[in-house]
């Protein structure tokens, strides 16, 4: 596994530079998020991702403990189900919600009091010696316009795996995925129009 480097020596604090980018190798959404709260404090976090992986949801869960993250959720690519399934016990521990849908995209939004933040990578949650490009901003127009999207594909074509009853799974997830034949944008059986995000006013 490929280790990060010190984001301090890649990145300037989010309160000296309000818009920043990096390409390159050596930097993890992990460890960019633990760098993140460092500077905010407790907050929100919503995650985005095709996939996911055992360290990145140890690694979250491990900052969960530590008190830096106050609600949190995923939203995963259907196609990586299979593969998202087997690590339920991590995702339980970690999300509060897990997602999924038609989804390429790599953000992190993460939001307090204090601040409001938006990462948009092309690294999905692993490691490795591959170049990746990362950009990150406190603008809360970039916020509003990514939370927006993540919401409507959260509400309207999306199946929520059921994080209350013990085992973390929806026992039907297979009759309730879409299936890859599905029109892109059309919604799920059991779609969730009302969902709204914590921590965001609308």
């Amino acid at each position: 596994m490929s280790r990060g480097r010190n984001i301090d020596e890649l990145l300037q604090p989010i309160d000296e530079k309000p818009l920043q980018a990096y390409f390159g190798q050596g930097l993890h959404t992990l460890g960019l998020l633990g760098w993140l709260l460092r500077q905010t404090g407790k907050a929100d976090v919503w995650v985005s991702s095709f996939s996911t992986s055992e360290p990145f949801l140890n690694g979250f869960a491990i900052l969960k403990d530590k008190g830096l993250v106050r609600h949190s959720a995923i939203l995963l690519d259907q196609r990586a189900a299979r593969k998202t399934l087997h690590l339920e016990q991590l995702l339980c521990h970690a999300f509060e919600h897990v997602f999924l849908s038609q989804n390429h995209s790599k953000i992190l939004l993460v939001r307090n009091e204090r601040a409001t933040v938006s990462v948009i990578t092309s690294q999905n949650q692993t490691y490795g010696a591959r170049a990746e490009s990362t950009i990150i901003t406190t603008d809360d127009d970039v916020f509003g316009v990514l939370m927006n999207e993540y919401v409507t594909l959260c509400g309207e074509g999306a199946v929520e795996l059921d994080l209350e009853k013990g085992t973390g799974i929806i026992t039907d997830y297979e009759q309730r995925i879409p299936g890859e034949n599905r029109a892109t944008g059309e919604g799920a059986d059991d779609a969730l129009p009302d969902w709204r995000p914590f921590g965001v006013e609308w």
